[in-house]
């Protein structure tokens, strides 16, 4: 479709985080009227500051949001990357008519865990093996053992058990965090190699876009569940186009979406993918920056025309290959800090101005304190680059350890989980 026939049309982006500028950089492009609504000031939303308009409206007052789009003349919506917004985004875009590329039952699906196990089981995608309380109770299971929210996200109400003992608080913890209050018990993974996998569905075709491996923290942090990089693509990628894909593929065609894109987390084991997080959405970094410029496919752009026409087949470049980075690197490096107030925080900028960065985030500032959650809100920072090989990818984490100066009061570096990417 012209940019001149998407000219002067509305759009509405449910949340303001940084990571939500490039829809408004690609609706901008594309001639296209941007509005962004959450309840947060302009100081926390950023991308506020650069849309053509914004509200002050929860994403979870649904009722309002519809009001006022309705009084504005919106012509879509979208939902770019929170979990908390995925169901409210369907609710919005089903009471305005607006395209949505999914049905209620489909986002009740795939942002429950255990509901996406199970559909998961139907089409042959192998997903972690699960106990029952009673499984507890009768001494069934074999520890250690995760207990996880089924509902969840960012980490929250995670525990790793390693007797009966630890598992009464764990369930408590998870239950609490779960908006359906239900609690997921399942072998415990650590150490297997933990990826992410994005594909977007244009025109009913899913097309790979994203394949990474991700290295998680340390246990002694308390961040073994927390992404702190990703290397796209996975050095499994081969292995999972031959054997693992088929399914995937076929389960996400079975779902009737003719344009989305759907996100899951696995553990690779022995040439088999597990998978245990899902999600229709896009993860929150910026990889598809980098897609774009090495590749030329802007997914962005795509689902800024489909959220104002229902175009299903909205496509600015070749999805086919997208996720190989034409032979290249792509690296999500995630700096997460232990509690406490940030006294000085150096180096940002010289890592920001990298000629290898093309994303960069800072979302602590020095006299700001880092709560003990270990979950994400302990991460402080977050980079997106691009190498020829890994190898150049090792040397710059490195380098970015040894820049990046984060310290408390006294003067001790705060940054936790440093992770060995050559491995």
């Amino acid at each position: 479709m012209s940019c001149e026939s998407l000219k002067g049309k509305k759009l509405l982006i449910l949340a303001g985080n940084d990571v939500h500028m490039k829809l408004v950089t690609a609706a901008r492009e594309l001639g296209v009227y941007t509005i962004v609504t959450d309840y947060l000031p302009v100081e926390q939303s950023p991308t506020k500051l650069i849309a053509d308009e914004y509200w002050m409206l929860s994403t979870n007052d649904t009722s309002a949001v519809v009001e006022k789009c309705k009084q504005e003349k919106v012509d879509g919506v979208i939902d770019f990357c929170i979990d908390t917004v995925q169901k409210h985004y369907q609710q919005i875009s089903e009471s305005l008519g607006t395209p949505c590329f999914a049905s209620a039952e489909l986002f009740d699906i795939f942002t429950n865990k255990r509901k996406f196990k199970s559909y998961c089981k139907e089409y042959g995608v192998d997903v972690i093996e699960e106990y029952s309380e009673s499984d507890l109770v009768n001494g069934k299971v074999k520890f250690p053992i995760l207990v996880k929210p089924s509902d969840s996200r960012g980490s929250r109400g995670i525990t790793v058990c390693h007797s009966l003992a630890d598992v009464e608080n764990a369930l408590s913890i998870a239950k609490s965090e779960s908006k359906d209050g239900v609690a997921l018990v399942e072998r415990y993974m650590y150490g297997k190699d933990d990826m992410s996998v994005v594909y977007m569905v244009i025109g009913g075709e899913p097309y790979l876009v994203k394949l990474g491996d991700r290295y998680v923290g340390k246990v002694e942090d308390g961040l073994q569940c927390q992404q702190m990089a990703t290397m796209l693509p996975s050095k499994h990628a081969d292995q999972f186009l031959r054997d693992v894909e088929p399914n995937i593929k076929k389960m996400i065609k079975s779902t009737g979406v003719q344009f989305g894109v759907f996100f899951m987390q696995g553990f690779w084991e022995d040439g088999r993918v597990y998978m245990y997080d899902p999600g229709l959405r896009f993860p929150g970094s910026d990889f598809d920056i980098v897609t774009k410029e090495v590749t030329g496919f802007d997914s962005m752009k795509a689902f800024v025309e489909y959220a104002v026409t229902g175009n299903v087949k909205a496509c600015y470049g070749n999805p086919k290959s997208a996720f190989g980075y034409n032979g290249g690197i792509c690296l999500i490096l995630s700096i997460s800090c232990s509690p406490g107030i940030i006294g000085s925080f150096e180096g940002f900028d010289i890592v920001k101005n990298a000629a290898e960065v093309r994303s960069a985030r800072q979302i602590y500032k020095e006299g700001e304190s880092i709560p003990d959650t270990k979950d994400v809100r302990q991460r402080v920072a977050e980079f997106i680059a691009y190498f020829k090989d890994r190898t150049d990818a090792c040397d710059f984490v490195k380098w970015v350890y040894s820049t990046l100066q984060i310290k408390n009061a006294d003067g001790v570096d705060m940054i936790v989980s440093k992770v060995n990417i050559n491995k």
